[in-house]
C-alpha cells in the first residue's frame, strides 16, 4: 500500500497507455467470444493486425475525446461518459476508414474488425477501462484510512442527499483529511438503514446519538442545505450535549460552480444558530424600482450601509453614491466593489452629514432619486457619555438630509432606525426617536400641502444586527479568544437579533413599498438571553463554563435597557402585503413645532453644558425616561411636553 500512500498524479501518457492495452486485449479475445471459440473460424481473419488498427483509432479517440485526462483516484460518473464516447468515437472512425477503404483500397479488408466483433470489445473494455480506475480509487482511499487511522477524527454526515455525498467525497478524497467518515445521518425514514457509500445511514437525533455511542463519532458535518434553523439548532444542541464539535457546509451558491474543499467546512457558528426561516421578499419588484435610478446611501462603510451598497449594485442602478466620514472603511468598501460586474457608476465620498453646505454641493452634483440614510451613532454607553454628539449626527444630520432631500426632489427618503427608539432609556434611542419624528412630520407636511411628488419619507425600525459594528458576538468572539470572561451587563438582558442581508432586504423592501409617513417594523422573532448566547458560545468553541472560560455579571450600563420593544404602549400596527412586515401607527407631530424646537439645540450645543442638552431632548421626546443613567434625574423635574 505504500505506492498508493506517496501516489500523486501519473502522467497522462501512462493511463493512455494503460487504456490502450485494454482496449487491445479486448479485442483479442473478442475475436474468440463472437466465434465461440473455434479456432477454424478465428484462423479466416488476420487478427493481429486488425486488433493494432481498432487500438490505434481508440488512441485517437482518447486524444479526441480527452477521456485520459481524470485523476484516476478522484473517478466520478462523468469519467464514464468520457469512456462511453471514447469508444463510441473509436467506431465512428472505423467506419469511416472502412467506407473509405471501398473506394480507394488502400488497405487489405483484414485490417478492420468486423462490426460484431468490435462492439463485443467495445463491451469489454468499457467495464475494464471503468473498473481498473475504480480500482485503484478505492485502493488509493484505502491507503488513506490506514495511514490516517490513527489520527483522523471519525466524523458522521448529516445529511444523505446530494450535498451530503459530496461532502462525504470531498473528506474522503482528499488525500491530507483528518477526517474519516464513518456514518450518514438523515431525517428521510425512507433512507433509514440504507447504505450509501458503503456506510450506514442512520435516522435523525437517536440515530446520531447511536452513531456517537457504537461507531465513536468523534465530529459531526451538516450536509443539508435546506434544513431550517429550529432543525439546525436541534442537531448543534444535541452536539454539544453529547460532547463533540459539530461543522457544517457552506450555502450551495458559494461552492457550486467551483465544488466543495475541505476547507469550505467550517465550525457552525452563532449566527447560524440564532437566523431565522428566511423571510422571501419581491426581489424583482425591488429591483424594478431601483433601476436606473442615482441611488445615495449614507454610512455606507458601516454595517448596514456597505450591505445596503451590495445589494444596490444588483439592482442595476445608474449611479450610486456611497458617502462616509470614515476614510479607512469607505476604503475597504470601494476595493470590495469597484470591480462590480453590474454597470453602475459608482461615487466614494468621503463627508460628514453634518456639515450642511457640504451635503448641499453633493446634492446639487447628483441630485440622488433614492436616499438611504444609515449613518448614525448608535453605541449606548458612548452617546450617554457624548450628548452632543448624538444630537449632531443623529438629529441634525438627518434633518440636514431630509430638508435637502425634499429641496432637490428625491423620490424616496429611507431613514434605518432601531428598536432602541421605542420608550427611549438612552441618548442613543431618544435621539434616534427624535430623528423618526422629524422625518414623518416633514413628510406630513408637505403632503399637506399637496405638492406633486414630493419626496416621500419612509423609516425602518429593527433590533439588533447580528455581527455588526460593535455588537456583542464580536466581543464574545474576541473574549473566547482571550481565555476569557465573557462580559454580560445582567443575567436577564435580552435582545432581538436578525442578519446584515437580511435586515438590509427589509430595509429596500420597505423603501418600494412605502408611500410616505410609514414608520416599518419587522418580524425579529423571540428575543434571546444574552447570558445563553454567551453560554452557547462557549460550547461552540469547544470550552467548558467555568472550566475553561467564566461569564462575569458587570451590572447595566448608563440607558441600558433590560429588554427591547418594538413598540410603544401607544403604537398599534397594521399589515402590509407582507406578513413579516407591519406598519406601526404612530400619530405624525406638528411641523412647525418640531422643525422650531429641534433648531434649539444650534443654541445649546458647543456651551458644555450637556444637561441642557439632553433636557431639551427629553421635553422633545416626552417617553425618554433616562435609566441608571446621570441624566434620570432630570425625569424627576420634566417640564411640560412641547407636543
Amino acid at each position: 500500500m505504500e505506492f498508493f500512500r506517496n501516489l500523486r498524479i501519473v502522467p497522462r501518457w501512462l493511463i493512455v497507455m494503460v487504456d490502450a492495452i485494454i482496449v487491445f486485449h479486448a479485442a483479442l479475445f473478442a475475436f474468440f467470444i463472437r466465434f465461440n471459440f473455434n479456432l477454424d473460424q478465428v484462423d479466416r481473419f488476420d487478427i493481429l493486425p486488425a486488433v493494432l488498427v481498432f487500438t490505434l483509432l481508440a488512441v485517437v479517440s482518447m486524444l479526441m475525446t480527452h477521456s485520459y485526462v481524470g485523476i484516476v483516484r478522484h473517478t466520478h460518473s462523468g469519467d464514464l461518459v468520457n469512456m462511453m464516447k471514447m469508444l463510441g468515437m473509436a467506431h465512428v472512425l472505423l467506419a469511416l476508414i472502412k467506407t473509405s477503404n471501398t473506394y480507394v483500397m488502400w488497405l487489405d479488408a483484414g485490417f478492420f474488425l468486423p462490426f460484431s466483433v468490435g462492439l463485443i470489445a467495445s463491451l469489454l473494455a468499457f467495464p475494464l477501462l471503468i473498473g481498473y480506475r475504480l480500482l485503484v480509487k478505492e485502493a488509493y482511499q484505502y491507503a488513506i484510512f490506514t495511514r490516517n487511522k490513527g489520527t483522523a477524527k471519525k466524523v458522521a454526515i448529516y445529511g444523505a442527499g446530494q450535498a451530503g455525498i459530496l461532502t462525504y467525497q470531498t473528506l474522503s478524497g482528499h488525500g491530507s483529511s483528518q477526517w474519516q467518515p464513518v456514518a450518514f445521518i438523515d431525517d428521510d425514514p425512507v433512507k433509514s438503514k440504507m447504505v450509501l457509500h458503503g456506510k450506514k445511514i442512520f435516522l435523525g437525533i437517536n440515530g446520531l446519538k447511536y452513531a456517537v455511542e457504537k461507531l465513536g463519532v468523534q465530529e459531526v458535518v451538516i450536509a443539508i442545505n435546506t434544513l431550517t434553523p429550529q432543525r439546525r439548532r436541534e442537531i448543534v444542541d444535541t452536539c454539544l450535549a453529547l460532547g463533540i464539535p459539530s461543522k457544517t457546509i457552506p450555502p450551495a451558491e458559494e461552492w457550486f460552480n467551483v465544488g466543495l474543499q475541505t476547507k469550505d467546512i467550517r465550525e457552525v457558528r452563532i449566527e447560524d444558530l440564532l437566523s431565522r426561516e428566511e423571510i422571501l421578499l419581491d426581489k424583482n419588484s425591488v429591483a424594478a424600482d431601483i433601476k436606473g435610478k442615482v441611488v445615495m446611501v449614507t454610512g455606507a462603510a458601516g454595517s448596514i450601509g456597505s450591505e445596503l451598497s451590495r445589494q444596490l449594485l444588483k439592482c442595476r442602478p445608474k449611479h450610486l453614491i456611497v458617502l462616509d466620514q470614515a476614510e479607512s472603511a469607505l476604503y475597504d468598501l470601494q476595493q470590495e466593489i469597484k470591480n462590480h460586474p453590474q454597470g453602475a457608476k459608482i461615487e466614494y465620498l468621503i463627508a460628514d452629514i453634518r456639515n450642511k453646505d457640504r451635503m448641499r454641493e453633493i446634492f446639487n452634483q447628483f441630485r440622488p432619486q433614492l436616499v438611504f440614510h444609515a449613518a448614525a451613532y448608535k453605541h449606548v454607553p458612548m452617546m450617554e457619555a457624548y450628548p452632543e454628539e448624538a444630537i449632531q449626527c443623529n438629529v441634525l444630520g438627518t434633518k440636514i438630509l431630509a430638508d435637502l432631500s425634499a429641496a432637490y426632489g428625491a423620490e424616496k427618503f429611507v431613514m434605518v432606525s432601531t428598536d432602541k427608539a421605542v420608550n427611549p432609556t438612552n441618548v442613543m434611542g431618544a435621539s434616534k426617536r427624535l430623528a423618526e419624528m422629524y422625518v414623518q412630520s416633514l413628510d406630513y407636511h408637505l403632503s399637506m400641502q399637496e405638492m406633486e411628488g414630493h419626496t416621500r419619507f419612509i423609516t425602518t425600525r429593527f433590533g439588533n444586527v447580528l455581527g455588526s459594528n460593535g455588537s456583542v458576538i464580536p466581543l464574545f468572539r474576541k473574549q473566547i479568544m482571550e481565555g476569557g470572561p465573557l462580559t454580560v451587563t445582567h443575567p436577564e438582558i435580552t435582545r432581538y437579533f436578525m442578519t446584515i442581508p437580511e435586515a438590509c432586504q427589509l430595509v429596500l423592501e420597505a423603501g418600494v413599498m412605502g408611500n410616505g409617513g410609514e414608520i416599518y417594523v419587522f418580524d425579529m422573532g423571540e428575543p434571546v438571553k444574552i447570558v445563553d448566547l454567551a453560554k452557547k458560545m462557549i460550547a461552540l468553541s469547544g470550552k467548558k463554563l467555568n472550566e475553561d472560560i467564566k461569564i462575569e455579571f458587570t451590572g447595566l450600563r448608563a440607558g441600558e435597557k433590560l429588554y427591547e420593544e418594538l413598540l410603544n404602549k401607544d403604537e398599534e400596527v397594521t399589515a402590509t402585503h407582507h406578513p413579516k412586515i407591519k406598519i406601526a401607527k404612530v400619530k405624525a407631530s406638528e411641523y412647525e413645532m418640531i422643525h422650531d424646537n429641534i433648531g434649539e439645540f444650534h443654541n445649546i450645543i458647543g456651551f458644555q453644558d450637556e444637561f441642557e442638552v439632553v433636557r431639551q431632548l427629553k421635553k422633545l421626546v416626552p417617553e425618554f425616561v433616562s435609566n441608571y443613567s446621570r441624566f434620570s434625574k432630570l425625569d424627576s423635574t420634566k417640564e411640560e411636553v412641547l407636543y
